[in-house]
């Protein structure tokens, strides 16, 4: 059964919620050190799995030690050092990776086409999707696909489907798209609220850089509220957060991730002071609130 678009609850409603009170005179347990390394290990499958196998081995060896031994067994120290040591020296993953590992499944190539005089269809636009709802609503740029034909949407899975727009948002340059094919197993994204969002806090963009991915770059958030007018002058979008993750022809209409691998905004632009439309460090994104507002959701 599909499910609608998830949301997470924002940090300051978390640091709202009372504490529970804890009787003074209970001693908390022995906190064990290699539990904290493989919780935040969790997010790495490849890490998690290196250490279930390190277990097996050392109960293996232990069960060996008893029939050689005797008496001689393994000590829940040993196996704590044992599991500790694994995870403190295996290479685990940036923040940024493990953000845009997350993302990933519910981010799609959108390619739009037009026919030309001979009957031919022509590329017409290459942007970035991302799927806010499992049923194949999807999110991007409205410059991507207006104006266009034909629309063509390629998973992450590698699957392909038409799509039509079903709703748009010109004042933000947004459209919304609806898959008619959709993957049985597709990821939604989680949207997460801007409220929280300052100045040098990190994120990355993922999408397909003229045509190239799926890519990620990385960075932090550099202003918000900023306003952003596009190089034909013919629109201005108010109430954007600026960053400085590469981005580039391409990247339109893809998410700008927090940490947590949640969709925060919508790339939607570069600034740039010559004609060539590369990245110069100053990108835009539409948040998320109105990102969502364009495809009906009000999630926050």
């Amino acid at each position: 059964m599909r499910k609608p678009a998830f949301y997470s609850q924002s940090r300051s409603a978390a640091a709202a919620a009372p504490a529970t009170p804890v009787a003074a005179a209970v001693e908390p347990p022995r906190a064990q050190p290699w539990r904290a390394a493989l919780a935040r290990a969790a997010v790495n499958p490849r890490v998690t799995w290196a250490a279930l196998a390190l277990l097996a081995v050392l109960l293996l060896v232990s069960v060996m030690q008893r029939g050689l031994l005797g008496s001689q067994a393994l000590t829940q120290k040993d196996i704590d050092d044992a599991v500790l040591r694994t995870l403190t020296t295996q290479s685990l993953p940036s923040a940024a990776a493990r953000a845009a590992e997350k993302i990933r499944p519910a981010v799609v190539r959108v390619r739009s086409y037009v026919t030309n005089a001979e009957g031919e269809q022509i590329e017409y636009g290459v942007g970035t999707g991302v799927v806010i709802v499992d049923k194949g609503v999807i999110l991007t740029n409205l410059h991507v696909v207006q104006s266009a034909q034909t629309i063509k949407l390629v998973f992450a899975d590698g699957s392909e489907s038409a799509a039509s727009i079903t709703g748009a948002q010109p004042e933000n340059d947004l459209a919304v798209l609806q898959a008619h094919t959709v993957p049985d197993d597709l990821i939604a994204a989680t949207l997460s609220s801007t409220t929280d969002l300052v100045p040098g806090d990190q994120v990355v963009a993922v999408g397909f850089p003229f045509g190239i991915g799926p890519s990620t770059s990385a960075g932090v958030i550099s202003g918000l509220g900023r306003s952003f007018r596009s190089p034909e002058g013919a629109q201005e979008i108010d109430n954007l957060i600026q960053f400085d993750a590469a981005a580039n022809p391409g990247n339109s209409g893809g998410p700008l991730v927090n940490m947590d691998g949640e969709a925060v905004g919508i790339v939607t632009g570069i600034l740039n002071p010559t004609n060539h439309r590369t990245f110069v460090g100053i990108g835009f994104a539409v948040p998320i609130e109105s990102a969502a507002a364009a495809a009906g959701l009000a999630p926050f």
